[in-house]
């Protein structure tokens, strides 16, 4: 599948350099927990622009308790990955046994000892993970083709946001059936004056 060409362009009033951050929520987990900012647009000033790309599909690795990371496997809905340990050590596979749902991705703790961290990636940047799976655990990942957006202070790529800062972001852009747009922000400002931020897509192709 091919990609989404998204362009951020600040056409808002804002004097304070604020960061954007776009993160998904795995849908399979309770919402609004946790999420993982997947990008952080930073310096961009008034009239700038920020042309970045959104992958349809993802990538899944594990971590175990030594430090040690996988290779990123890409994944399609349906699929299982399982870690588990062979002759080299502890590695991830592609699952003879698909998921549960075919909407979700899971990562299996087929270790005997040992907890593992689950991650996703899309366009190499993190946007997921579950910590701490103790053997026989499994991590389970489902997104829908929607990003959120919004202004953040002190937050960077990667960085787990909890729900104080989660519930500060309510702008949701759903990208189904989106080849490219435009992310235009508007609002902001100094004084009394100011108008709260806004997120629109335009320019749309499908």
């Amino acid at each position: 599948m091919s990609d989404i060409k998204l362009n951020f362009i600040n056409q808002s009033a804002d004097t304070n350099n604020s960061s954007i951050v776009i993160f998904q929520q795995n849908v399979a987990e309770d919402f609004g927990e946790i999420a993982i900012a997947w990008r952080v647009i930073e310096n961009c000033g008034r009239l700038d622009n920020h042309p970045f790309t959104y992958p349809l599909d993802f990538m899944v690795c594990a971590s175990d308790s030594y430090g040690n990371y996988t290779p990123q496997l890409a994944a399609t809905n349906g699929q299982a990955f399982d870690m588990s340990q062979d002759t080299s050590g502890d590695v991830l596979n592609l699952s003879s046994t698909p998921a549960t749902s075919p909407n979700e991705v899971e990562v299996r703790n087929n270790l005997e000892t040992g907890a593992i961290d689950a991650n996703c990636y899309r366009d190499g940047n993190l946007l997921a993970s579950k910590t701490g799976l103790a053997p026989g655990q499994k991590a389970v990942f489902e997104f829908q083709p929607t990003i959120y957006i919004g202004v953040v202070s002190q937050v960077v790529e990667g960085d787990v946001m909890d729900s104080a800062i989660i519930s500060q972001i309510n702008t949701q852009i759903n990208l189904f059936g989106i080849t490219s747009a435009d992310i235009v922000m508007t609002g902001g400002g100094p004084g009394q004056s100011s108008t709260p931020f806004n997120f629109s897509l335009q320019n749309v192709n499908q």
